[in-house]
């Protein structure tokens, strides 16, 4: 049986008795460009000390081992397709494996692509939390550092990176072998490779005497729409701000970023060799909102630098200690540090609705998490190690103060660095420096789930109390918090005064004369869903977008969402609210979050009778909302977006839709090859597209993104053939890469056609357990989510989870995650009133 499921206890019983000093990893890869060829020769040499065990296993997922060879003695092959079992050790062992490892399609561990547009190869690494042993043999945990070697043998011009600068290379006909320098001790999932004919652009950073070369690639199809001057802009800006921070220079030597094809997530830290999705090259117009966010997310990947990869956490409990750190980092030094300094509003406005939706979910768990194993580990990269850890590090900022704070960070990395640590190593260090006992908040805050909720009530005497109220809670949470108060003035709000203060309990009485908008939680310095009093709801229904401040204007969107999620403000009333303020809002990243929140409130929150109608309601507000838009500006493109996506749920503006793809947009809007595609992804939906359609747009899009846009298109034509057609390939086209098989779910779920899948819901709670046993963690994931029934009960799925007790728990938490989603959606629309 394939035990690839490393357990916490297991793997803290090796590292108890193995100590890895050295690790060389030599690969081939001149086969990549042969589209047949699968797999890849790779050779792992260890050095490693035992004290006090003769066996252990080492960590692999291949396609075959080869030849284990320890202390020069050939041994047999002792492998269950996920470890290798290594007898006969000594105290000090060098152990050699020759293997070949199997090319990626899923975007786990060696990718391989194939572009398209000129025929090139691409590959890149992405392991976190655990595939680097699909490409070497490794002791694949967190503290079990070691210095890396890599020996990477490609095919000549092809750009080869790894984490440090190449130290010799050789060059050979029609292939190239290179030897990178050794690295410093990291753990395995933080190592990469790429290689391929990237488009490269170099630059520098110096500081002193220390002078990194800096490196920007991407695919050569994509290089001319590649923002390199402003991405080396960022960088530069995020070096100077860490290492004034930290105190501690940058470790790695140099520090290439690459974009690349098919990635799973938005980047990885790898030290030397960042890798990013290439979702943040936009091929034509993009919104100050977009580089906004990925300057915050180079600069999350950055503070990784330090936080992760020079102090790692010991084992994946502790993952918030560099996720949560870099998520915080990412935001502060984007509003420090570089021209986006509604870096925090955005926080508000996105990051902490990600929190907070799930901190609500029955499967929600502290900052610092029980995680027993890898599939465990895997999916708590969420919503709370990143964005909820993220305020509760601005909120223990605003209670031990940003001096105390950072210089806590600098003593951290001065007295860890290459180790591994835990929460208590933290505590100590940030309770020194800050001469507070931090034990009772860490217990509050990062060891506890749930979030509370804020409001205010008027007592019999007329005297205010601010009640925090969090039914997951046994005890209430401290909160240092601002109350901003807000008057109306010739119909705008204007603050008229911020009042600070600490609560510790259920009611605090507070002295607050009255406001037209009282906004708890002003500067948004805490986590907590703040509750507006009906008549702070009336003024801003009547002023919200006359509101200065984009920080305070996001804090109030997210209250009116927070609410409309909850039930407790109609649905109705939200989306009037948007139709009111939301063209008016300047700040294009609250614009672009509150955009999405109304088009998911119509799609699961309309009950079924008022469906149809808030669908076309909200379609007409893009639409004229779009037309009165600045011509070019941010705005407007983001409308346009709006008004394709609300075109794929009603067909009314159908005619619009078509005049703009042939060439009749409004003044200004630029018509992208993406935008294009949403346009007639939507005319495809709902029936206005024909195959042959497609097919034309593709060919004039014949790119990887035209290709994986056509298959979504074509995928989401409204007849029951087609839908079938979807179901089958997504279940069983092992071919379908990660993009290939999000396309085909997108399809399927399109234009929330419930008339067409209803049928197969059934079979999905047949299905869930096979796949994933079957599939990778990263393919069964997206195949349980995406293709959950949004059934109008609950019996399906209640069913399965009681027959199904025995089922692996992170399949458990997916499907009761789903449940609870549909749960609130039915609740909701409950609510809602006649």
């Amino acid at each position: 049986m394939t035990s690839a499921n490393l357990t916490r206890d297991e793997t803290a019983a090796r590292s108890a008795s193995i100590t890895v000093h050295r690790v060389r990893v030599e690969l081939d890869l001149t086969g990549a460009p042969e589209h047949a060829r699968t797999g890849f020769p790779t050779v792992t040499t260890l050095e490693f000390t035992a004290d006090g065990t003769q066996e252990t296993w080492i960590d692999f997922i291949g396609e075959r081992v080869e030849r284990v060879v320890v202390n020069g003695d050939d041994r047999p092959v002792q492998y269950d397709g996920a470890r290798i079992t290594v007898e006969g050790l000594a105290a000090e062992n060098t152990v050699r494996i020759e293997a070949v490892g199997a090319y990626s399609r899923s975007g786990e561990g060696l990718h391989r692509f194939h572009d398209p547009v000129d025929g090139e190869t691409y590959l890149y690494t992405q392991y976190e939390p655990a595939d680097s042993r699909r490409v070497m043999a490794c002791f694949e945990q967190p503290d079990m550092k070691a210095s890396y070697t890599f020996d990477v043998t490609a095919p000549a011009g092809w750009q080869v990176l790894s984490n440090q600068a190449p130290a010799e290379v050789f060059e050979g006909i029609g292939m190239q072998r290179i030897e990178f320098a050794p690295t410093l001790p990291i753990s395995s999932y933080i190592t990469a490779v790429a290689a391929g004919p990237y488009a490269r652009i170099d630059g520098e950073w110096s500081r002193g005497d220390q002078h990194i070369a800096l490196g920007v690639l991407c695919r050569a199809s994509l290089a001319e729409h590649l923002e390199a001057d402003e991405i080396l802009e960022v960088t530069r800006q995020g070096l100077d701000f860490f290492t004034d921070a930290f105190a501690y220079p940058y470790p790695w030597g140099k520090y290439d970023q690459i974009f690349v094809p098919e990635y799973n997530l938005g980047a990885m830290e790898n030290p030397g060799l960042v890798t990013f999705t290439e979702a943040y090259i936009t091929r034509g117009a993009a919104t100050d909102a977009q580089r906004g966010g990925r300057a915050n997310t180079i600069l999350h990947e950055m503070a990784h630098m330090w936080f992760g990869d020079l102090v790692t956490m010991r084992w994946w409990d502790d993952l918030w200690l560099k996720e949560s750190f870099a998520d915080y980092m990412g935001t502060h030094a984007s509003a420090a540090a570089t021209r986006f300094t509604d870096a925090w509003a955005r926080f508000a406005n996105q990051r902490k609705a990600w929190a907070y939706q799930q901190d609500q979910l029955p499967s929600t768990h502290p900052i610092v998490a029980d995680i027993p194993d890898l599939e465990a580990a895997k999916l708590n990269f969420d919503g709370i190690t990143y964005a909820k850890g993220a305020s509760v590090l601005k909120q223990l900022v605003a209670f031990v103060g940003e001096d105390a704070f950072f210089e806590g960070a600098r003593r951290y990395f001065a007295e860890h660095a290459f180790g591994n640590t835990t929460l208590d190593d933290l505590l100590t260090t940030l309770a020194d420096v800050s001469d507070s006992d931090l034990r009772a908040w860490a217990q509050a805050w990062l060891q506890t789930s749930g979030v509370s909720s804020l409001w205010l009530e008027k007592a019999a005497d007329g005297r205010r109390v601010l009640v925090q109220h969090d039914p997951t809670q046994q005890a209430p949470r401290p909160h240092r918090l601002r109350i901003g108060l807000y008057d109306l003035h010739e119909g705008r709000l204007v603050l008229r005064e911020k009042i600070e203060l600490g609560i510790d309990q259920e009611r605090t009485e507070v002295d607050l004369p009255d406001a037209d908008l009282v906004l708890i939680n002003d500067d948004d310095l805490t986590y907590a869903k703040a509750r507006l009093d009906e008549t702070s709801l009336a003024s801003v229904t009547q002023a919200l977008s006359t509101l200065d401040d984009a920080l305070v204007r996001g804090l109030v969107w997210s209250s009116l969402w927070n609410a409309t999620r909850d039930g407790e403000l109609a649905t109705t009333r939200f989306l009037d609210i948007v139709r009111r303020h939301a063209p008016g809002e300047t700040s294009i990243g609250l614009l672009t979050g509150v955009l999405a929140n109304a088009a998911f409130a119509v799609a699961h929150y309309t009950t079924d009778g008022t469906r149809a109608a808030e669908r076309a309601s909200w379609l007409e507000t893009t639409w004229s909302a779009l037309q009165g838009a600045d011509p070019g500006s941010d705005a407007q493109l983001a409308w346009a977006r709006a008004f394709a996506t609300a075109s794929a749920y009603d067909d009314s503006r159908a005619t619009e839709v078509r005049a703009i793809l042939d060439g009749n947009a409004p003044t200004g809007l630029p018509i992208d090859a993406d935008l294009r595609w949403m346009l007639l992804t939507a005319l495809a939906t709902t029936g206005h597209a024909d195959a042959e359609t497609i097919a034309a747009e593709h060919a004039r899009d014949d790119t990887a993104t035209g290709r994986t846009a056509e298959l979504r298109a074509l995928a989401s034509r409204p007849t029951e053939a087609v839908r079938a057609e979807d179901w089958h390939a997504a279940w069983t086209d092992v071919t379908l890469s990660n993009d290939h098989l999000d396309a085909v779910i997108g399809g399927f779920r399109a234009g929330g056609r419930r008339d067409l899948i209803a049928g197969f819901d059934d079979e999905y709670f047949s299905r869930i357990r096979s796949a994933w046993a079957e599939r990778s963690i990263e393919l069964a994931q997206r195949l349980v989510v995406g293709l959950f029934p949004a059934a109008d009960d609950l019996t399906a799925v209640d069913a399965w989870l009681a027959a199904n007790d025995d089922a692996p728990a992170a399949l458990r938490r997916l499907v009761i995650e789903q449940r609870d989603h549909l749960a609130r959606d039915l609740r909701v629309r409950a609510a809602q009133p006649a």
